[in-house]
């Protein structure tokens, strides 16, 4: 498995794999998927749902973003970026994709135009590896990275008149090795990263005082995301998290076989999950205390 979603109605788990997407129903004891989704022709890396559930989004190393219907598992869109796609995300607009690939690039598919509207390049042939973008539809940030240094980009997104633009605010290094994973907190005041590093860190997001800057390669102002802590207890590579409803706890897959549950106000392991007999690499949390 490569990626873990759960539909917003929290029936169902969508666990995308090599080539196919499986779709389980949660609280049938029926271990057989309902629903399989295929027509990628490599790895499947990112998956997102639509608010409503009615479709759901993949990206795969197969070079394209595809948007299934997921009551009948057919696809329904296609755009194409060339190279192998990392990552996907819908903006909560539910009117646009944002995607990420390893060429260097950042898409945002404009889904009533059906076309491409956006393309960011954060560093020349550096790859891509995850977006992440804000409930509230006001920032965007994307992990580029390599083995030598983390760094995380970060942009404002303003909408005005149905037109998107784009505004750089900060860059800033993460890390010292690969970025995994990138991930806002539901309440926008965290940015989770995770890294090869054995490590997750959580950065602090205040703009109250960051006027939009040139985010280039020379720009080290990274004032509005301090680090805030280290969660430092993994053996390997941290490949995956995810944030409770209200924010206040973490969960993160590492190659170490464990899944581990920190309470971020005390940086504690509040729970370790074994049973896998491989390293885990996705992981998604069903939070029943979210109010709907």
């Amino acid at each position: 498995m490569n990626r873990l979603c759960i539909s917003p109605d929290k029936r169902f788990l969508a666990a995308a794999g090599h080539h196919t997407v499986k779709l389980y129903d949660i609280k049938s004891t029926n271990p057989a998927a309902v629903l399989t989704f295929e027509g990628h022709t490599n790895n499947i890396t990112g998956l997102a749902f639509h608010c409503e559930g009615k479709w759901m989004v993949t990206s795969s190393e197969d070079g394209t973003v595809k948007i299934w219907d997921t009551r009948t598992g057919h696809v329904q869109r296609n755009y194409s970026h060339g190279v192998p796609v990392n990552d996907v995300v819908i903006h909560p607009n539910q009117g646009e994709l944002i995607s990420c690939d390893r060429g260097g690039n950042v898409r945002i598919w404009d889904l009533a135009e059906n076309k491409c509207s956006h393309q960011l390049i954060p560093e020349e042939d550096k790859s891509v590896a995850s977006v992440t973008v804000a409930s509230d539809g006001s920032l965007l940030c994307a992990a580029v990275s390599n083995s030598q240094i983390g760094s995380v980009y970060v942009w404002r997104i303003i909408t005005a008149k149905d037109v998107t633009t784009l505004v750089p605010v900060t860059k800033f290094n993460a890390h010292n090795t690969y970025i995994t994973r990138v991930l806002l907190s539901p309440d926008v005041r965290h940015l989770a990263t995770c890294s090869a590093d054995h490590t997750a860190r959580i950065w602090s997001v205040d703009l109250s005082n960051h006027n939009a800057i040139a985010a280039g390669p020379g720009d080290k102002d990274s004032s509005a995301f301090e680090l805030e802590q280290e969660l430092d207890g993994h053996q390997r590579w941290v490949w995956d998290c995810a944030f409770s409803a209200d924010s206040a706890y973490l969960v993160t897959a590492c190659s170490d076989h464990y899944a581990r549950l920190w309470e971020l106000s005390s940086k504690q392991v509040i729970r370790q999950y074994n049973g896998h007999h491989r390293g885990a690499v996705c992981v998604a949390l069903n939070d029943y205390s979210e109010t709907r």
